[in-house]
């Protein structure tokens, strides 16, 4: 297989490791994951991966129930931690050594975060899984996985989610909904469409980071991505 991108930043949904569970996370749709994962890096490719936590806990639908906003980013933080850990756990089940580096020093959890770590680590075959999204409040998962592409020099973010890329609005709730092959940055942000938060696409245009925004959770998808599919949503 040819593979189209050699370094790739891989964000995935928190939401989507619940599986059908409604909460947690779903040890079989881990393990799909990881197998998709591992059968990349086989093939040569270096990855980065940053997890969201929504489905441990949201700090802006904690902040709207009452807790203090920082310290319910700060929650959102730990809950991407523990995402990380359970996804290195099973990456290393397979065989596919994994390192988990977190934003904050959590020593021994992870090692503590830097750029130069995260590519040598990658360089060497190994999966770099960036948790506790910048380690600041107000700043998503997107947001800190945009940064992590940038900071790694990712070709792509591949943006794996339960829809197959960006609609004209929510295939979920709006029947008439069409999808987009490709996009631009400026239009994404000019509908107002729900890529990624303004943050995290401004970031992404201003230093050139195309995004494929994909259904990870079709086995076999990631690789179709990588060979250079037109499945998903190009926005450059």
């Amino acid at each position: 297989m040819e593979t189209k991108y050699k370094r790739i930043l891989l964000k995935l949904s928190g939401e989507s490791l619940m599986g059908s569970q409604g909460y947690g996370i779903d040890t079989v749709r881990l393990e799909e994951y990881a197998r998709q994962i591992a059968a990349i890096v086989v093939k040569g490719v270096e990855v980065a991966i940053v997890i969201g936590g929504g489905n441990i806990f949201r700090g802006v639908s904690g902040a709207a129930k009452g807790f203090d906003r920082v310290k319910g980013d700060q929650m959102g933080m730990l809950a991407t931690v523990i995402n990380s850990l359970a996804l290195s756990s099973a990456l290393e089940a397979i065989g596919q050594p994994a390192r988990v580096l977190t934003a904050i020093n959590m020593f021994p959890i992870g090692e503590h975060y830097s750029s130069r770590r995260a590519i040598e680590t990658i360089e060497s075959g190994v999966v770099a899984i960036m948790a506790a999204g910048t380690g600041n409040p107000f700043f998503t998962t997107d947001t800190g996985s945009a940064l992590r592409g940038i900071e790694v020099h990712a070709d792509v973010m591949l943006k794996g989610t339960r829809v197959d890329g960006v609609y004209t609005a929510d295939p979920e709730k709006d029947p008439t909904a069409t999808k987009f092959d490709e996009i631009t940055y400026d239009e994404v942000l000019a509908r107002g469409l729900k890529v990624m938060d303004v943050t995290a696409t401004a970031m992404c245009r201003e230093n050139h980071l195309p995004i494929i925004v994909f259904d990870m959770d079709t086995p076999g998808n990631l690789a179709k991505v990588i060979s250079g599919e037109n499945i998903g949503t190009k926005v450059y």
